[in-house]
């Protein structure tokens, strides 16, 4: 029975890095998912969203928000590298869980979805307002738009949102166009202004607020129109990835198979958007897409091969780096006109924009600046929707040497003129003193 405990412990302590490290640069899909649930319920009620994720190849670990054995990591390593939180009404997460514990998961790198409604605990909030989110401080109110709701909405109550105001950008929500409106039923949140890192996915439309569907209004709304976002996302310095749901029922089998007709519009659609819409947002969250990589940054002078320990000024020189672009299923050469290297010494020398030859490499050449000292190579890219590229290598300038100066230097041709002209005058100067009565 010893033998037996020993074995266990020895093949749990090979295989938790294996699982604490399955996220690489190498292959960004190969991920584990725990997915936080107030109800086991959810698992058959949002099946669709779950079956597409499974479909893609994640390991998706259900488990109850109040599970006392819940952890999200094990001897200082983590044991995903993802986390689905549809647990809105949850007031205290169990085990080692807190809103620092996943404030801390995101810090890691790794990538969050959360999900709120009109239940939203206190910790639900606490975790949004982390990311750069604030929901309506009115715990009754929802989203009210009495112009763009579905015309589906049998409550009456126009909660039913059809929204259309989705986020321009391919990398985010993929390059298809997203046809039918998206149905929304939930809670409005704001974004925090002093967070340039958070913006908006969905939006409401212009006649939208945020009250109390079932009273009537003393007070002006403090959420209204375009102010108001549905959904939004969060991309971290350190690339971790989060988005933030105002609706649980969005990711839900029941509005995903929903038809959909915007009030006022003829346009009337057999199925909503929110499964293109649910299952592109995740792509991008997991990493599926917008991922980048590069390689080392490569530089020579012109016409060598070599990489020099050191440039002179005035030197011709070749810089290159090679990017890729995680597509899924492999790497592929990433194509852009707007990246750029900086020749840095304190400021930027040198700002050049790289050439792209469509294979990944993106190359310029450029002259040393008459100016010695130690630079750096500097490539720092940020996209909207793409992981950030951050990287540098130093390189020391140097002067001329004294003997690699010209023998006779072009812009001194007026001081040569003047110090023969010099002479020249003395002399005649002297002939005619001497010999001149």
């Amino acid at each position: 029975m010893m033998n037996l405990s020993r074995s266990v412990a020895l093949i749990s302590l090979f295989l938790l890095p294996l699982l604490s490290f399955s996220f690489s640069v190498d292959n960004p899909t190969d991920r584990r998912v725990l997915v936080l649930l107030d109800d086991l319920s959810l698992k058959s009620s949002h099946s669709i969203f779950f079956n597409t994720l499974k479909s893609r190849g994640f390991d998706l670990d259900f488990k109850l928000a109040d599970d006392s054995k819940l952890a999200l990591q094990r001897y200082g390593q983590y044991l995903y590298d993802g986390l689905i939180i549809f647990a809105p009404s949850t007031e205290r997460l169990g085990g080692s869980l807190d809103s620092k514990s996943i404030a801390d998961f995101v810090d890691s790198g790794r990538d969050l979805i959360l999900s709120a409604d009109t239940s939203a605990s206190d910790l639900i909030r606490s975790i949004a307002t982390e990311c750069g989110v604030d929901f309506d401080e009115d715990s009754s109110a929802m989203v009210i738009d009495h112009t763009s709701f579905s015309v589906s909405d049998v409550d009456g109550d126009h909660t039913l949102i059809a929204a259309d105001d989705l986020v321009k950008s391919d990398v985010i929500l993929g390059k298809a166009k997203i046809e039918a409106p998206v149905l929304f039923r939930g809670v409005a949140h704001s974004l925090n202004p002093t967070n340039n890192l958070v913006f908006k996915v969905l939006s409401a439309s212009p006649s939208a607020y945020s009250a109390n569907p079932s009273s009537k209004l003393s007070s002006p709304p403090q959420l209204t129109g375009s102010a108001i976002s549905l959904v939004s996302v969060l991309q971290a310095r350190n690339n971790a990835r989060v988005v933030i749901s105002g609706s649980l029922q969005l990711f839900s089998d029941r509005l995903i198979r929903s038809g959909v007709q915007k009030a006022g519009s003829h346009n009337q659609y057999e199925k909503s958007g929110n499964e293109q819409f649910v299952t592109e947002l995740s792509k991008w969250v997991f990493h599926e897409r917008g991922h980048l990589k590069a390689g080392s940054l490569v530089h020579h002078r012109v016409g060598e091969t070599d990489e020099p320990a050191i440039y002179r000024i005035k030197d011709d020189l070749e810089f290159s780096v090679e990017i890729y672009e995680w597509s899924g299923k492999s790497w592929e050469p990433y194509v852009a006109n707007d990246v750029q290297v900086q020749f840095y010494m304190m400021s930027p020398y040198v700002l050049k924009t790289l050439s792209a030859d469509k294979k990944g490499l993106f190359h310029t050449s450029f002259k040393v600046p008459d100016v010695y000292g130690v630079f750096q190579f500097k490539v720092e890219y940020e996209m909207l929707g793409y992981t950030t590229l951050s990287l540098s290598k130093q390189i020391p300038v140097r002067p001329y040497r004294h003997n690699e100066y010209e023998r006779f230097i072009p812009t001194a041709y007026p001081y040569y003129g003047a110090c023969f002209t010099t002479m020249a005058g003395f002399f005649v100067f002297s002939f005619v003193y001497l010999y001149h009565k």
